[in-house]
């Protein structure tokens, strides 16, 4: 990798509001054939085997907002790595690299979407059934329902409407997170 590749990476869920990684800069992204969707059972940051919660995934079809950060090339390395054992734990994920479009341009991000022949892989749940899955499931990284108000709380501040994730949330009462 040259000091030149700009290295980018998109985030549609946790991503958005806790990176993790320093970064160069960050901003409203689409990425296109994938859409946001509570599809992976959580059995470590989100919930167990015995009790599983859900996580958002980036499944096939349609399209979704959310959050692209550009890299330092010195730092790509060393963030891809953290990334990777953050969200391939169990390997429900797979890393990508897809077309993003910037509000100025496009650019190729790296992105995790869901693995569909993986166990974890939940598929297209009701919105009655995600909320009871994410209600009270507990995993290391917390409560379920945490996850969802972070989520929910941040694309409202990007001005972001996702319609299911916004039902589920109004099912669960809105607790305060």
């Amino acid at each position: 990798m040259s000091e030149h590749d700009e290295v980018w990476i998109f985030g549609y869920g946790s991503l958005m509001w806790r990176p993790g990684f320093d970064y160069l800069e960050a901003g409203p992204a689409r990425l296109h054939g994938f859409h946001r969707s509570f599809c992976v059972y959580s059995w470590h940051h989100r919930g167990t085997r015995q009790r599983p919660g859900l996580v958002l995934g980036l499944d096939l079809g349609g399209s979704c907002l959310g959050r692209a950060y550009r890299v330092a090339p010195e730092n790509a390395e060393a963030v891809i790595a953290y990334l990777d054992e953050r969200e391939m734990v169990t390997a429900v994920y797979r890393p990508i690299r897809h077309l993003v479009r910037l509000p100025d341009r496009m650019v190729t991000a790296r992105a995790y979407v869901v693995d569909r022949g993986h166990p974890q892989y939940a598929g297209k749940l009701s919105l009655e059934e995600q909320a009871r899955q994410i209600d009270g499931a507990r995993g290391v990284s917390g409560v379920n329902i945490d996850y969802l108000a972070s989520t929910v709380a941040h694309l409202d501040e990007m001005g972001i409407k996702d319609g299911p994730l916004h039902e589920v949330w109004r099912m669960l009462g809105e607790p305060s997170a």
